[in-house]
């Protein structure tokens, strides 16, 4: 438990900016969700589409330090490689 005033006021910042984090933390992971289903689907306009809205979230994400940026990268790297499979 906190003692000082100063950790008392750490601590409800952190527990305010958890709350941030974990909302934006599910908004990126749904989109990439919805990238992934499309994939599955075989729907490449789909996963297009919804590719045109994960990658910003996750890019985000890693500027935001919620996921670390090679993370990210990396994410997008392999959704993007999924996706272009679909077209052969």
């Amino acid at each position: 438990m906190a003692n000082t005033t100063s950790a008392k006021k750490a601590t409800r910042k952190i527990a305010r900016r958890t709350i941030i984090n974990k909302s934006r933390r599910t908004q990126m992971r749904g989109a990439v969700r919805t990238v992934e289903e499309a994939i599955k689907s075989g729907d490449r306009d789909a996963a297009l589409k919804a590719m045109k809205h994960a990658e910003p979230e996750l890019m985000q994400a890693a500027q935001r330090n919620i996921i670390h940026k090679n993370n990210a990268s990396r994410k997008v790297s392999r959704l993007t490689h999924q996706i272009a499979k679909l077209a052969k």
